[in-house]
């Protein structure tokens, strides 16, 4: 092994190699320790049909980040790993598949035959997420990774059902659900995306059916009017009192409805008066049960209009709607179109328009259910970061309708509920029966149905450990700590993992939910296939390393809000990178003889002077700093707090005060300076890792040994988190240097100013009460850093040249002499160049916007331009004269 780093970073040279030595040496692995406590986080599975994409890559970072923050606190962290078997999008893909290679339909080879085309499907490609997530540094438990539809998981999905059918939570009903004419399945009301459209209201009358004018009506969906069965308008609305109880007419069609009284219409929206349409919309079907409506469809499950449709039978709905409302307009009954923003509801995996249809489905009645989830958000046993997100969690569940969970698709979890075929008995088992116990027959079957991908998500937290078994690993990791997830899907799944928790094993499945926002691109639009603007992150990686990735989406994004994709913040990370890299090969470097040996160091007491107990101060405080801000799960402030102490404290400051000891005589004092380097190095390190743990893991390889019996490997993600003391706030020492830092910062401003050159030797008058005694302590730091050659301290202004250049720091103020700054004969020169070239700009421009032709014909925004450059230009050349004239006043 090389005795220091590699003369480039080259992330690509280490970081596939720091892996597997991680996993090769079980450092992921997590162990029931009764001697330490649990820290448990379950990787929300990604679909085995997905790849990497940025939202994973933040996801996954923030949790891999937080779990190697509890591993190296001393807890027994397991971040559990897993797939999601996703039912919808893999049938999908398997059903594409099939067509493509062997122009077949599902049904024309069988559900079994299918089901081992999926599971072949998923042995081949459903692995591919999780390798990509070891190219991003994941730190996940490999050995207990779980798949929702394994063996462990499937009994807990049947046990789960049968204990909520036995309670009565879970029954089959004929209702009205969502469906979804492409996936061909019904949908929850979370599967259901809602957005607001452009589109049309229809004003249609049905006439009475005594003869009389009857009743307008508004409906955005005309195509369902075959299936009215009722005209509803408001108790008390006197436009309507007389046609209350009376029939109207079913335009074209002929089929008398009732008009009724509902509370449902809102007498100042339309006409006050609403079609109630109970097989095509979830509000009427309410209004449909209180008023014991029949409920016939007109529409078909592939979205295609059925015979109630008469002449439109077999269209497409959108192209009966254009069909039918013409036919209406000729005949007299189309009384207005008005253009509207209408909410459309699609399906959340093929973006098609949903149809409300009346199906027997399974249900899981809800109420009951929600009400200790509810509870333990109010209680604070759930919180979530932010706590803005509380109020969306309770909104939806004190909301809740219940819950679809059939889906009328072959891959998943099928429904164990079985049909005597004989007598109608329903036999909800974990196992096929032999025989009816109400009827004695053998003549059984199972429902075809399988159940909704969340239902076994939802048992994730605790199925994953074993449940329902009771297992060591369920009663050491159980509850886990924290849900860390994006906002899109809480409903989905946070709340039905909650409820789940509670229901079966008494106690939320964890104590927060840390609430992350989208990945946008540079311009804030979300990423998406049809825009064309998503990220590779496997890309990313590919040219700037994983480290860089991860610290920029670290530190990009605050809880619960949005963050912005931009390649300039990925260079600095890389930057940063780089910047650690060179700084570490330095120290390195300075810490062994000519042979790559280790010098020796100093003890712990050593003889520090102010700048180590300075440095040691900052690792101190920014210990106590990050721990807190982690806790709080502040990552972005954390892993600032790293950058600034690394590059501007460390890098930029101590090495470059210590340089000169370094390369001293003093070979006692050395051992100091070596000691402190890597001492604060190594703490640094440990900050970083969690965010960065490829390039610190590196480093960390050619540091000296620690000899820790705890961590035999001397591997970095095995270490301890660094441990803030009292002792080494050093508030003295650091009041010096930190002022000190500023009156350097304050010359060097000055000499940027006057742009006079870094290795000219100045002199400095300091004018200081307050800060004196900090500035004289620290007056070598000043001479060294900003190359003075002599400070003068006074106690009033009057001690100061008159020909100067000041800045004023706190409890002081600078005073640096005028011509030590400037060489007058060739700033006149430069100045009289600069003068010349600026004048023939103003001229320029005042020629060019005195011309009618340009004034005239030229675009609005580049005369805006043009005249902007004029002002600049001016200004410019006053600041020039006024400088130019203190010169020559100078040289006379």
């Amino acid at each position: 092994m090389d005795k220091n780093l590699a003369k480039t970073y080259d992330p690509k040279s280490f970081e596939d190699r720091i892996y597997s030595m991680w996993e090769e040496n079980g450092a992921f692995r997590a162990e029931v320790d009764k001697s330490k406590k649990p820290f448990t986080i379950v990787m929300p599975p990604p679909n085995i049909t997905g790849q990497l994409h940025m939202g994973h890559a933040l996801d996954q970072t923030l949790q891999d980040a937080l779990t190697r923050f509890k591993r190296m606190q001393g807890y027994s962290a397991l971040w559990l790993p897993g797939s999601d078997h996703a039912s919808i999008a893999t049938e999908v893909k398997v059903v594409d598949k099939l067509r493509e290679d062997e122009g077949l339909e599902k049904e024309d080879i069988g559900r079994e035959a299918f089901l081992e085309r999926a599971w072949e499907w998923k042995r081949i490609y459903g692995g591919k997420i999780t390798k990509q997530c070891r190219k991003l540094g994941d730190s996940c438990d490999w050995s207990r990774e779980r798949f929702t539809m394994d063996e462990g998981c499937n009994a807990a999905v049947k046990e789960f059902f049968i204990r909520l059918y036995k309670k009565g939570l879970i029954y089959r009903g004929n209702r009205l659900i969502n469906w979804c004419p492409v996936c061909g399945t019904s949908l929850s009301d979370a599967e259901v995306e809602h957005e607001d459209k452009k589109g049309q209201y229809w004003y249609f009358r049905y006439p009475a059916e005594d003869g009389g004018e009857g009743i307008t009506v508004a409906t955005s969906r005309p195509e369902t009017m075959f299936a009215d069965e009722a005209i509803a308008v408001s108790p008390g609305d006197e436009r309507y009192k007389d046609l209350i109880g009376k029939n109207v007419i079913l335009p074209l069609v002929g089929k008398a409805i009732p008009v009724i009284e509902d509370e449902y219409p809102d007498p100042e929206k339309g006409t006050g008066a609403v079609k109630i349409t109970p097989a095509h919309d979830m509000n009427d079907f309410e209004v449909g049960q209180r008023h014991d409506l029949p409920s016939p469809s007109c529409i078909s499950e592939d979205a295609t209009m059925n015979e109630l449709a008469g002449k439109y039978e077999g269209m497409d709905r959108y192209e009966c709607r254009k069909e039918w409302v013409k036919d209406l307009d000729e005949a007299g009954y189309l009384v207005k179109i008005e253009d509207l923003e209408i909410p459309v509801g699609e399906c959340y995996r093929c973006h098609t328009v949903v149809e409300p249809m009346l199906s027997e489905q399974w249900f899981v009645a809800m109420e009951e259910l929600a009400k200790p989830a509810i509870e333990a958000a109010k209680k604070g046993d759930l919180k979530h970061v932010p706590d803005r997100f509380e109020k969306v969690y309770l909104h939806w569940l004190e909301n809740i309708r219940d819950w679809c969970i059939s889906r009328q698709l072959w891959w998943g979890h099928r429904i164990p509920a079985y049909y005597c075929q004989d007598c109608g008995e329903v036999i909800v088992a974990a196992d096929a029966p032999d025989k009816c116990p109400k009827c004695g027959s053998g003549n059984i079957v199972q429902d075809e149905d399988v159940l909704d991908t969340w239902f076994s998500s939802a048992l994730w937290p605790f199925s994953t450990l074993g449940w329902p078994e009771k297992t060591e690993d369920l009663d050491y990791f159980y509850p886990t700590d924290v849900l860390v997830t994006g906002y899109d899907i809480i409903f989905f799944w946070v709340v039905r993992m909650v409820f789940s928790g509670l229901e079966v094993m008494d106690e939320v499945p964890f104590r927060y939910v840390y609430v992350h926002g989208l990945v946008r691109d540079a311009q804030g639009r979300k990423m998406s296939k049809s825009l064309g603007n998503g990220i590779d992150p496997l890309e990313v990686i590919d040219q700037y390393g994983a480290d860089a990735l991860r610290f920029m989406l670290t530190t990009g994004i605050t809880p619960g809000n949005d963050m912005r994709f931009k390649e300039d913040r990925l260079e600095s990370a890389r930057n940063f990178a780089n910047k650690l890299w060179n700084a570490s090969r330095f120290v390195i470097m300075n810490l062994q003889d000519e042979n790559g040996e280790f010098l020796p160091m100093a003890g712990d007491d050593a003889a520090l002077r102010d700048e180590d107990k300075w440095m040691i101060s900052r690792v101190n405080d920014a210990v106590q700093y990050v721990t807190d801000t982690f806790e709080k799960f502040d990552l972005a402030l954390a892993g600032q707090r790293v950058y600034d102490l690394i590059w501007n404290e460390y890098c930029d400051w101590y090495i470059e005060i210590v340089k000169s000891r370094l390369y001293g005589d003093d070979e006692e004092d050395k051992k100091v300076v070596r000691s402190v380097l890597v001492k604060t190095l190594k703490d640094m390190l440990r900050m970083l890792h969690p965010f960065m743990p490829y390039i610190t893991e590196e480093i960390w390889t050619y540091l000296p040994k620690e000899n820790d019996p705890d961590n035999p490997d001397n591997f970095l993600i095995k270490e301890k988190w660094p441990v803030y003391s009292e002792d080494k706030k050093y508030e003295k020492e650091t009041a010096v240097l930190e002022t000190a830092m500023e009156a350097i910062r304050a010359i060097r401003n000055i000499r940027a100013e006057a742009e006079a050159s870094p290795k000219k030797k100045l002199t400095a008058v300091i004018v200081a009460k307050e800060a004196r005694e900090r500035l004289e302590a620290g007056e070598r730091y000043i001479r060294d850093m900003a190359n003075i050659t002599e400070i003068t301290f006074a106690d009033d202004r009057s001690e100061a040249p008159e020909d100067v250049m000041t800045a004023v720091i706190d409890g002081a103020e600078i005073f640096i002499p005028l011509d030590e700054l400037v060489d007058f004969s060739a700033e006149l020169e430069r100045l009289t160049k600069e003068k010349k070239k600026l004048e023939g700009e103003v001229a320029r421009t005042e020629k060019m916007l005195s011309n009618p032709g340009f004034v005239n014909k030229a675009p609005e925004k580049k005369i805006a331009e043009e005249k902007e450059k004029q002002a600049k230009y001016k200004d410019m050349l006053e600041k020039v004269c006024q400088r130019l004239q203190m010169v020559e006043e100078k040289l006379k």
